[in-house]
């Protein structure tokens, strides 16, 4: 089962939390690092998430939509 760390960006909808993952790829040309930003829909049944917090989230099977993510760990 994946995992991912990130950054809450969103506590707008009930028990879903939207999260920034920042990852890194090398430009196969120029070989220059740079960043990519994504954002996963994850499920947060106790709504404890805070806009600011680093959350970790592992894959789930689907629960909605957009939804593959489960919050696991909330390291405020």
């Amino acid at each position: 089962m994946r995992t991912k760390k990130g950054i809450v960006t969103s506590v707008a909808m009930d028990k879903t939390a939207v999260i920034s993952v920042h990852t890194y790829k090398i430009h196969p040309k120029y070989k220059k690092q740079f960043r990519v930003t994504k954002k996963f829909y994850a499920h947060d049944e106790d709504n404890s998430c805070v806009l600011g917090d680093i959350i970790t989230i592992s894959e789930t099977k689907p629960l909605s939509k957009l939804k593959r993510w489960i919050v696991e760990k909330n390291e405020k």
